[in-house]
């Protein structure tokens, strides 16, 4: 009898081994948690082999499933290549999108390497500056899409990500201990700043502005220096870094309400398949963190 891996199957196994659970992956695949399960079982019984223990609530691969894991990722690229080359063999063009720096990181390289892959025929031009700015550019038509944080331009902005700010400071120094507190923050005119400010002022904390910089990697190389405290989004703290708390005398920080913005004139086919992959990739990170 012939064999099969189904690439649906594949990729229930691919969104199992991005979540960690079978409920998180149920939500990605948009499938009930019942189906997963019966797909997996049918994956290993194509196999013939055990591809996951549980541990607790979640669950990981075992030797077999992260050899079969791999195979997977490449076939399903392969497919969707193919798929994009037959479906929309003639999407071109030139797409402008603009971020703060620290989305760049954090947000977009799995998303642009995702869109590439599909849309090779697509030339991405990306722009770094400071939300306030890039309003301005999708405003006047300069960009076609941009990541905000400055609140929504018209009816079609969507909301995208609301995303918990955070106290960071060095793991290697006690610049926290300070006072007044040295402070690493974005240059005016910055909501993180501004909440960062008003915190601090409602408990009556001391602070100076120690550095000013229109970057987060400026911001970040002042903080590992040991020089300051600054405050980032909780998905981007990165290594070498550590939160401070309410314990340490920390107060709480608003949620960063980001959106997609479109321009609101002439937006092409290659702009509108680029924001329905940012999208998407919004989409999978919160029904992975569910």
């Amino acid at each position: 009898m012939s064999l099969n891996l189904e690439t649906d199957l594949l990729r229930t196994l691919s969104a199992i081994a991005d979540t960690g659970s079978f409920t998180a992956a149920a939500r990605a695949v948009n499938r009930t948690q019942s189906a997963v399960s019966m797909q997996v079982k049918k994956l290993e019984e194509s196999v013939g082999q055990p591809l996951f223990t549980r541990e607790g609530r979640t669950v990981r691969l075992t030797a077999e499933g992260e050899a079969l894991l791999g195979y997977a990722r490449r076939i399903l690229k392969l497919h969707d290549q193919a798929l994009a080359r037959f479906r929309q063999p003639e999407l071109s063009g030139v797409v402008r999108i603009g971020a703060p720096d620290d989305y760049v990181t954090v947000f977009l390289p799995r998303v642009l390497a995702r869109f590439a892959r599909a849309f090779p025929g697509v030339q991405v031009e990306l722009r770094c500056e400071p939300s306030i700015s890039l309003r301005h550019y999708v405003e006047a038509g300069d960009l076609d899409l941009a990541l905000l944080t400055c609140g929504a331009l018209s009816a079609e902005s969507m909301a995208v990500r609301n995303e918990p700010l955070v106290w960071a400071t060095s793991t290697a120094h006690a610049v926290h201990m300070e006072d007044p507190l040295p402070l690493a923050v974005f240059q005016n005119p910055c909501q993180v700043r501004e909440a960062t400010l008003r915190a601090l002022d409602l408990i009556g904390r001391p602070y100076r502005l120690a550095y000013v910089s229109p970057s987060q990697a400026g911001l970040l190389a002042a903080v590992n220096a040991g020089l300051a405290v600054t405050t980032l989004g909780r998905s981007w703290l990165p290594p070498g870094l550590r939160l401070l708390t309410a314990r340490e005398g920390f107060p709480d920080l608003p949620k960063l309400g980001i959106t997609l913005e479109r321009a609101p004139r002439h937006r092409s086919a290659a702009a509108e398949a680029l924001a329905d992959a940012i999208l998407a990739a919004f989409r999978e990170d919160e029904a992975t963190a569910a």
